[in-house]
């Protein structure tokens, strides 16, 4: 028997040879995928649902997020880097406690299961309240608290704020739920930190088995400044230091050389590629062509919404794959097929969740979106894959399940509160943080 049986179903998966099962069946049991097939299957279901006019695809993996953000949506645009971390972000998030960010991220949430992401790679403060947050909403999260360190004096590992946080969460949290919520570990980025800080957070990584997650190569002034700094790039430096030597994630990575994309790929390094925080940011457009050409592994992430404003990663698909095809004068590059796989299968390895998410397969968590193909913006479908990278958008997204729980149905959020997710936020954190009382 399964719990859910979805029939006449247009099934969409990154896979080069099979990317589209018309009137397909897809029987979920236990939190997994236990049918997949083009043929009615005679097992009863507890639930049937008509997917007529529907395309069922892989929940998607935003692999760089800082959730908590989503309290900041809007307050600082039109800003370069620099300019918007000092000026306006960090005196911010000075003023966010642990309640701010787990209501943040919990917002952020809402709006991701809203538009068919079902894991996140997090980077932020306070993590024990993301992880609870994540937890209670029902997706699947790696976090991590960074570590961004300015006094080489004054630091030991021991008391750095980030690697006491980065334990209460692996003590608490790390694994829960067969998995589900995983705690990395991870720098802020070179130029925030220095050698000492990211060996012992790479020796950290490796000591339990963790994933390691940082920004690198942003911006040009970045880059340069460290190669004026060491006579290395970024990626050279934090390589020699041992911080690839464990499952890394790298967010935006814009201005990387060859070299460094040889390094990466090397190294099993995942690049995170943020296009539409890296141009609002005026930071740059990542060569993802080139990295994708080398054998380096590309997914696709939001950064947080203060430097992009929606955390919709049907947006990043296909502005990822117009803009290869713009700056490559290439139409082929970067086709539907490749952008989808990176917002999902690549995304799933960045996590160490290869085997279990990324993919509509038997075997697999039962963690998947369906879109609505019946509305004007979809019609007419004439190829599947093509409609979902090209022409929908996470507001077309009808059901959100992650091991077979639906999250998000048609409106209504099953595990989360929007109600009272607004009344902390206008009645706590807005006053706390801005000055603003509603």
């Amino acid at each position: 028997m399964f719990d859910i049986l979805f029939k006449n179903i247009c099934v969409v998966n990154p896979e080069v040879d099979c990317p589209v099962i018309a009137n397909a069946y897809v029987g979920v049991r236990d939190g997994k995928i236990a049918y997949l097939s083009q043929t009615e299957t005679q097992d009863i279901a507890a639930r049937v649902i008509d997917g007529t006019d529907k395309a069922l695809i892989p929940g998607l993996v935003n692999t760089h997020t800082h959730a908590a953000m989503s309290v900041l949506r809007g307050y600082a645009d039109d800003h370069n880097l620099q300019d918007w971390l000092h000026n306006y972000v960090f005196p911010a998030e000075a003023k966010l406690d642990e309640e701010c960010v787990y209501v943040g991220t919990q917002l952020a949430i809402a709006e991701m299961i809203r538009t068919g992401t079902v894991s996140i790679t997090d980077m932020y403060m306070y993590i024990p309240a993301v992880a609870k947050a994540a937890y209670e909403t029902g997706i699947y999260a790696n976090i991590t608290n960074a570590a961004l360190v300015f006094d080489r004096d004054g630091y030991r590992m021991e008391k750095d704020n980030s690697y006491i946080q980065m334990e209460q969460l692996r003590r608490d949290w790390h694994n829960i739920d067969n998995g589900r919520i995983k705690l990395d570990s991870g720098i802020h980025a070179e130029y925030t930190s220095f050698e000492r800080v990211w060996r012992d957070y790479a020796d950290y990584a490796k000591q339990y088995g963790l994933n390691m997650q940082l920004h690198l190569s942003e911006t040009k002034f970045e880059h340069d400044s460290c190669i004026q700094k060491y006579g290395k790039t970024p990626a050279r430096v934090l390589c020699d230091a041992g911080v690839f030597d464990t499952r890394t994630t790298a967010a935006h990575c814009v201005w990387l050389t060859l070299e460094d994309m040889d390094i990466l790929r090397d190294k099993g390094v995942t690049v995170a590629h943020n296009p539409v925080s890296n141009l609002k940011l005026a930071s740059g457009i990542a060569r993802v062509s080139d990295m994708l050409s080398r054998g380096v592994n590309v997914a696709l992430g939001t950064d947080g919404v203060c430097s992009n404003n929606s955390h919709d990663m049907f947006e990043e698909m296909k502005l990822c794959a117009l803009l290869q095809k713009g700056t490559t004068l290439d139409p082929k590059c970067v086709n539907a097929c490749q952008a989808l796989s990176l917002a999902t299968t690549a995304g799933a390895y960045a996590q160490g969740r290869e085997n279990s998410l990324g993919l509509i397969k038997v075997g697999f968590d039962a963690s998947m979106a369906m879109i609505d193909l019946d509305v004007p913006q979809l019609t007419p479908v004439h190829n599947p894959l093509s409609t979902v990278v090209y022409s929908a958008s996470g507001r077309d997204v009808c059901m959100t399940m992650v091991r077979g729980k639906v999250l998000y149905e048609n409106g209504e959020f099953i595990t989360i509160d929007m109600d009272k997710i607004k009344s902390r936020l206008y009645g706590y954190v807005m006053p706390r943080v801005f000055g603003i009382h509603r």
